[in-house]
């Protein structure tokens, strides 16, 4: 175990060393018209400046994060060791589980929307898209998701290395400059292509493809959407910001939720302000923008 927390320092400087360097190099290939990427100069200085939040939002919450899941590990069922290939193996699924649900209630719940739709608020996709990572995550919670995996017995230096790996291959699927993986792998594994579906706020791409790392989970419960080559994302959020400011990137939804509940007219308004799914007061949800796009479909054959 001594040699996880050299490890996380290592990876962390790498994989930002990484990310500067494969940003710049996509940057540059639409520059020239090498590649089929798309980018705007504040829009990517907007995705940053998010990024660099992030970290020292990171720094800041970190040692809380590591707390909640030290006291959850002490009171564990089984031990997991990190010496043991089989344990980094089942952590790797069970992560990736974990994951699903935690990006799944990310948008089903406005709480947890409030600081993950940032990551979603740019009209562009390209790799500086994936750095635009949200600033409140660690106080809402976001890490109450994990908790479980430091029950079953792993230690929270090993969750806290895996959700970094898990985060790291999520960087490269940020792009269309890749069109499609081969077949095998795009049924297996989350892809530039499945996550242009994420990233979309078409009606029928809305809410789809939460995976992390394997697609498995979309698969299994329902949530899994193909990229149609007649149906171009259109990138960004339902109502888009008219701004490249990140404090406004990151805090406008917590600004309309307060506003929200300031205007409700019962206690149970004001929690369906706070935890029903973005857009409930509105009544224009992802399964309202859904269903009436399949009834318009439905009306037009």
């Amino acid at each position: 175990m001594d040699w996880m927390p050299e490890f996380s320092r290592l990876f962390s400087v790498v994989s930002v060393s990484f990310y500067a360097a494969t940003i710049a190099l996509e940057a540059l290939a639409a520059r020239f018209y090498l590649a089929n990427a798309r980018y705007r100069a504040p829009d990517s200085f907007a995705s940053m400046g998010m990024g660099v939040g992030y970290l020292l939002a990171g720094a800041v919450t970190s040692g809380m994060t590591f707390a909640v899941l030290s006291f959850v590990y002490k009171v564990r069922f089984f031990t997991m060791s990190p010496d043991s290939v089989w344990s980094w193996v089942a952590l790797f699924f069970l992560d990736d589980f974990c994951y699903y649900w935690f990006h799944r209630i990310s948008h089903e719940c406005r709480f947890w929307w409030a600081s993950h739709v940032n990551h979603h608020s740019s009209e562009y996709y390209n790799l500086s898209t994936a750095v635009r990572q949200p600033w409140t995550g660690g106080i809402t919670g976001a890490w109450l998701a994990w908790a479980p995996l430091a029950l079953l017995g792993f230690p929270p230096e090993m969750i806290l290395i895996q959700q970094s790996i898990n985060l790291f291959y999520q960087f490269w699927i940020h792009t269309e400059v890749i069109h499609r993986m081969p077949h095998w792998f795009e049924l297996v594994f989350n892809t530039p292509s499945h996550h242009r579906v994420h990233h979309a706020t078409n009606p029928r791409y809305l809410d789809r493809n939460y995976a992390g790392i394997l697609m498995v989970w979309d698969r299994l419960f329902g949530t899994f959407s193909p990229e149609l080559d007649e149906e171009r994302a259109r990138y960004g959020i339902v109502h888009n910001l008219d701004s490249f400011n990140p404090l406004k990137i990151a805090f406008h939804e917590w600004l309309g939720i307060a506003r929200d509940v300031a205007g409700a007219r019962s206690l149970r308004e004001a929690a369906g302000c706070i935890f029903g799914p973005p857009g409930w007061k509105q009544q224009q949800t992802a399964k309202h923008i859904r269903a009436a796009w399949e009834e318009s479909r439905v009306g037009a054959e």
